[in-house]
């Protein structure tokens, strides 16, 4: 009986403690999230067999106020500023919202590079937010030294491997990557990791990696997935808006 007691007790002492590394993440994130500014780069790895490469994401924010994102797509760069839940994006024709940006092109199966801009736009999601719901997707967290690394769940993986989880700042955009109602790509065998780098109850950095096969219209591709966000200059970031794209957000 004595034994019973005592076990009960260490198994509900030891309960905080499990639950330290993941309360860790979340008050880093919160903390990053109020800061009145910070700057993030993000970077993309497909694995050395991919045809398709991403360029790094720059990006700038202030709380309550402008967001400046600039993303690099093969020979491509895109500029965009976000406030609320505006985007302004910059275009051959200049400074446009997304509504401009998506007219003209496109229609009858042509490129449209206002497209292109848009869908990437609505794909962005801030670092505060993304570390947030990482944690979420995440099964056990284990701290060692200023890291704190855990596999993702299944559904984790398979959320962040269709990109369901990089939709827009407060979520993914509707549909997911399917487009309004779509389902989007068929996941199977999804794997995944996440690692958060907190210094002095600040958010640094985080990385995860997933893997899976993934569906097209029939076709199976395998994915394999590096991200990782680096965030500085916390507190004394400066962002630059062109007045033009100021207009747009009015």
């Amino acid at each position: 009986m004595k034994k019973n007691i005592l076990f009960s007790m260490m198994v509900l002492a030891a309960g905080p403690l499990l639950a330290a590394p993941k309360d860790d993440v979340k008050a880093a994130a919160t903390a990053l999230g109020d800061a009145a500014n910070y700057t993030w780069q993000t970077t993309v790895d497909m694995g050395a067999d991919s045809p398709f490469q991403m360029g790094p994401t720059d990006g700038k924010t202030e709380k309550g106020g402008f967001t400046t994102v600039s993303m690099s797509m093969m020979d491509n760069t895109s500029t965009v500023v976000l406030k609320g839940t505006n985007a302004a994006v910059k275009t051959d024709n200049g400074w446009q919202t997304v509504a401009e940006a998506m007219q003209g092109g496109g229609g009858d199966g042509g490129f449209n590079p206002g497209m292109m801009i848009v869908g990437q736009a609505q794909n962005i999601k801030l670092p505060a937010v993304e570390a947030a719901g990482l944690v979420g997707l995440a099964g056990d967290l284990k701290a060692d030294g200023d890291k704190i690394t855990g596999d993702l769940t299944t559904d984790g993986a398979k959320e962040q491997l269709s990109m369901r989880g990089r939709g827009r700042r407060g979520g993914g955009g509707p549909g997911g990557p399917g487009g309004p109602g779509g389902g989007g790509p068929e996941v199977t065998n999804p794997k995944g990791t996440v690692t958060f780098w907190i210094t002095d109850g600040k958010l640094t950095k985080y990385a995860f990696h997933v893997s899976g096969s993934m569906s097209f219209g029939g076709n199976d591709m395998e994915m394999n997935r590096m991200t990782t966000v680096a965030i500085k200059d916390v507190g004394t970031t400066k962002l630059e808006v062109p007045d033009d794209a100021k207009k747009k957000l009015q």
